[in-house]
């Protein structure tokens, strides 16, 4: 087995961690994407409803129907901004995780 040196290996823990990122991150993108198809759905179903109702722990209230749509509307936009933040947050650690393999792959083709 061949003996990496002490900054190529420091490269592969660091490595490890961006993995365990993405797929922190991963998990958290399905997360919103869920809640996001959940706000779309809701806002699709009240165009066709003349009343809308809320669910208020276990019983249904009746809403003004503009008011309830405008606050599924802030959230659909809170979702999709914390989606283009994780996406971005993703592109960041894809880029460095190109960068520490292209560079322990070198240290390693040395040996």
């Amino acid at each position: 087995m061949m003996e990496l040196s002490k900054e190529t290996e420091e490269k592969i823990n660091e490595l490890q961690k961006l993995e365990q990122n993405m797929q922190s991150f991963l998990l958290q993108k399905q997360n919103f994407q869920s809640q996001l198809n959940e706000v779309t759905s809701a806002l699709e179903e009240m165009e066709k409803t003349e009343k809308a109702y809320r669910i208020i722990g276990n019983i249904m209230v009746l809403q003004e129907k503009e008011s309830l749509k405008k606050e599924l509307q802030t959230k659909k936009e809170i979702i999709e901004l914390r989606v283009k933040t994780i996406e971005k947050q993703e592109d960041k650690i894809k880029t460095k995780v190109d960068e520490l393999q292209s560079q322990v792959m070198a240290e390693m083709n040395k040996k």
